[in-house]
């Protein structure tokens, strides 16, 4: 499942399924039929911290104790720090990944 998490783009139409908040986003990542992700930072949610960097946080942690299958993704948003952090949490989490594939099999 293709999965884009924005509040005002719509949905491209390669993309299986349109959230609007990280709570659905990681709802849809712990069924574990998630193949690919998108992410856009600013939600328009309060407190700030709902975000699409709270979902990239939660993936790192997930690949970390190999609680989460490797998935692909990219960051569609435009504001230049939040998506640095964005791409930061993800880079590691692919890093988690290729680690325990290199030992696992994951």
């Amino acid at each position: 499942m293709r999965v884009w998490l924005d509040d005002e783009r719509p949905k491209p139409y390669d993309f299986d399924v349109h959230v609007n908040d990280p709570e659905s986003a990681i709802a849809l990542l712990k069924q574990g039929n998630v193949t690919h992700l998108s992410l856009d930072h600013d939600l328009g949610l309060q407190p700030d911290s709902r975000s699409g960097y709270m979902v990239a946080v939660w993936i790192e942690e997930q690949a970390f104790y190999g609680l989460l299958k490797p998935l692909t993704w990219a960051v569609h948003s435009a504001n230049p720090s939040g998506r640095a952090r964005i791409v930061a949490a993800m880079q590691r989490a692919d890093e988690h990944w290729s680690q325990r594939i290199d030992f696992t099999g994951f």
